[in-house]
């Protein structure tokens, strides 16, 4: 078989060989010049209406970048430190928020642990009504028991938490009830979210039993319980199985009118506190923009410790006005349940929850004739303990962001 090439076929160049045919009309054209090939890329016609095209116009050629405007690098540098100033800010926001969380949920909750302990005993004549008994007592808690016996029950209140908030979020997404109100509210959307609050406290409320028991519970009695048996004494409250309790007991849709006013009054009053010191703080900020770095360090400060401090003095508010009511709520969840707690006289020792009530009313009024009007404040000092620690976190977390963010800066 013969090869079917020409003679003299050497690739590309052969091509800018005459053709014996066509010689005298055409020449065949080389692809080896770059050059040449802007005249073989054509572009497509010019059709008005398409590519935004309009009568007249012509679709644009290419033009080779011309050099950048000195100017423009001013441009970027200023975008440049914009984003810098962005991620100062996320970052800021982020840390501080974290610590402000860190601070309510973890070093907080030996003083949340203290403060039920001294709800629920009837028993006590130190009513530990300020911050110094306070302290010298938790010591001797972390000394004979242990540091745990401070943080018991730490789990379930967070699981309480993750109930509340699913529970929440089920019913606003199942029922037409509103999560949030919008700024044109009317009173059939806040009846409906205040049902939905009261309806979640009601379905976490056997959780919420559970957990208290876990808090107050003698770390000297108590065996090591594992994370999810505040669901199963939860569940196990509603249908009457699990852990024998006394006759004293008290049912369910009786605790039920206490534990959604409680968490109702809760929550509308430090909604209303908050939004009230937050119009406050946000007219006292300045809203003028930043002229050196000091002032955009400030600013950045300001733009998330107005929300922390707003949420700090409605929560330190509500739990002081509703301490009372906390009381009597905690003493009628823990009642009947075999429960023992420890001597917050004296710091050892354990005493057992044998109490009678037969409902609010009757919890009130034992509570005022045998202890007194003082005797819904026991373990207010734990209160103080914990809001000025929290002051404390809050007010350290704002001078090493805002030195870390000069720094930066």
């Amino acid at each position: 078989m013969h090869p079917r090439r020409p003679e003299g076929f050497d690739g590309l160049s052969y091509r800018e060989r005459e053709d014996p045919v066509h010689s005298s009309n055409f020449r065949a054209r080389s692809y080896n010049s770059f050059t040449d090939l802007p005249h073989w890329v054509t572009t497509p016609p010019d059709i008005p209406g398409s590519r935004n095209l309009q009568w007249g116009d012509t679709t644009p050629q290419y033009v080779a970048s011309t050099p950048a405007d000195p100017g423009a690098g001013g441009d970027a540098a200023t975008l440049t430190g914009s984003s810098n100033n962005d991620q100062l800010s996320r970052f800021a926001g982020f840390g501080i928020g974290l610590a402000s969380l860190f601070t309510e949920n973890v070093l907080a909750h030996p003083c949340i642990v203290f403060r039920r302990q001294c709800q629920v005993n009837y028993h006590a004549r130190n009513y530990h009504l300020t911050p110094f008994t306070v302290i010298s007592v938790m010591y001797n808690f972390s000394k004979t028991q242990g540091p745990k016996a401070l943080w018991k029950g730490m789990g379930s209140t967070f699981i309480v938490q993750g109930i509340t908030l699913g529970t929440e979020g089920i019913i606003s997404e199942t029922t037409p009830l509103p999560r949030e109100l919008s700024h044109k509210w009317n009173p059939k959307q806040i009846g409906g979210h205040l049902l939905l609050k009261g309806l979640t406290h009601l379905i976490a409320m056997p959780f919420y039993s559970a957990s208290l028991i876990e808090t107050v519970q003698s770390e000297i009695i108590r065996d090591n319980a594992g994370i999810l048996d505040c669901i199963k004494e939860g569940i196990g409250r509603v249908i009457g199985m699990g852990v024998p309790h006394s006759k004293r007991l008290l049912p369910l849709w009786t605790l039920a009118f206490p534990t959604i006013l409680h968490g109702i009054l809760h929550y509308v009053i430090s909604s209303a506190i908050q939004k009230f010191v937050l119009i406050i703080l946000r007219k006292k900020t300045p809203h003028s923009l930043p002229s050196d770095n000091s002032k955009s360090v400030q600013n950045m400060l300001d733009a998330y410790f107005p929300e922390l401090i707003a949420s700090f003095i409605a929560n330190l508010c509500v739990d002081v006005l509703l301490f009372p009511l906390e009381t009597v709520l905690h003493r009628l969840h823990i009642q009947g349940t075999r429960t023992i707690i420890d001597n917050t006289d004296l710091g050892y020792e354990v005493l057992p929850i044998n109490t009678q009530y037969e409902g609010l009313r009757d919890c009130v009024n034992v509570i005022k004739k045998e202890e007194g009007v003082l005797g819904f404040y026991k373990g207010f000092g734990a209160v103080i303990v914990q809001y000025s620690l929290h002051a404390a976190v809050l007010q350290i977390t704002k001078l090493i962001y805002s030195a870390l963010l000069q720094n930066a800066a």
